[in-house]
């Protein structure tokens, strides 16, 4: 008698449209395809589906498909600020739609990455891989057995979500040859990051281009105790602005610069990546290239259900590509007349 009572007041899709004041359809994209609906209205839904405790069909469907209900996210450091975002948009994202997170920190590692999809296909119903270090060839064996998104990893084997930080790049380059910059290094990050070659990529394209001599260091782990040797390989080059890969990586090295008593931005101008929490608080602060990085992880979200369920989820696509723009702050200054 209780348990037919409880399946009988259970919240409906339609109890929460009607208390958010929507249709039911726009519950329904909200919770499966976000980026189909303003925040504002996304974000009253959630709040009304969390109060109600509505569970989504989805959820009630894996009690007798004998799914998990559970998504694994994978980073490559989970201490890195970069991917609190992720990790925040994907869980609310997943929240909202009945699934549960389970988050691995693959320690910058192709194995492990590649061991944590293997011993966890039974555990999570799909992975979302978040700056993946795997081969393509690696990609294309996962993506045959489990649905699989990658987020900053571009890949022709799964649907990816990519952060145009290429296009950034351009826009750190017109900025520093506008202010006289003409010797600009790349202070490269690790060798199977898939973003770090698209980026030197630009920077080199589009500095031959410009006639900027170019140098390049690395690679480096990105992090900040990184920081010290890349700001000294950085100066050995003789240039005088770099881009770095991340902005962990760049203020490590506006920490030595500071200890060798070379001025930031009068000496050597230094660009970022990702704006990362505390990237404004430096000294200086931290010229980066930003980009919305939560909503990348609710667009990879809205991509694997997709997957997971494609007659009632919408979305399809294969390709999202998040704008960027170049955040100037105080460590980007005139090039030194020297």
């Amino acid at each position: 008698m209780g348990e037919t009572s409880a399946r009988a007041t259970a919240p409906t899709i339609r109890d929460v449209a009607e208390r958010a004041g929507v249709a039911t359809s726009t519950v329904s994209r909200a919770l499966s395809n976000p980026d189909r609906v303003n925040r504002v209205t996304r974000e009253r839904i959630e709040k009304v589906a969390a109060e109600l405790n509505y569970v989504p069909s989805s959820q009630a469907r894996g009690l007798s498909s004998g799914r998990t209900n559970a998504i694994a996210l994978l980073v490559p450091d989970v201490t890195n600020p970069f991917y609190f975002d992720i990790i925040r948009g994907t869980q609310n994202q997943l929240k909202a739609a009945g699934y549960t997170q389970l988050l691995v920190d693959t320690e910058e590692s192709a194995e492990m990455e590649a061991d944590t999809l293997r011993k966890m296909q039974r555990t999570a119903d799909g992975f979302i891989l978040a700056a993946s270090r795997l081969t393509d060839a690696q990609i294309l064996e996962a993506a045959s057995s489990q649905a699989i998104v990658t987020i900053n990893r571009s890949s022709s084997n799964a649907p990816a979500v990519v952060i145009d930080t290429p296009a950034a790049v351009v826009q750190a380059l017109e900025h520093l040859t506008s202010l006289g910059h003409g010797k600009i290094c790349y202070v490269g990050g690790p060798a199977s990051s898939w973003s770090n070659a698209k980026r030197w990529k630009t920077f080199e394209d589009e500095s031959r281009e410009r006639g900027i001599t170019t140098s390049r260091v690395g690679p480096f782990t990105p992090k900040t105790t990184s920081g010290a040797a890349a700001a000294d390989a950085a100066v050995r080059t003789g240039a005088t602005a770099c881009i770095v890969f991340n902005d962990l990586l760049a203020i490590g090295m506006l920490q030595r610069l500071r200890e060798r008593g070379i001025r930031v931005p009068e000496d050597m101008s230094i660009v970022g990546c990702d704006d990362i929490f505390g990237a404004d608080f430096c000294n200086p602060p931290l010229t980066t290239m930003a980009s919305p990085i939560e909503q990348a992880g609710r667009v990879a979200v809205s991509m694997l259900l997709a997957q997971l369920d494609p007659l009632n989820s919408g979305s399809s696509r294969r390709l999202a590509v998040m704008p960027t723009h170049l955040t100037v702050r105080g460590s980007t200054g005139p090039a030194p007349s020297h």
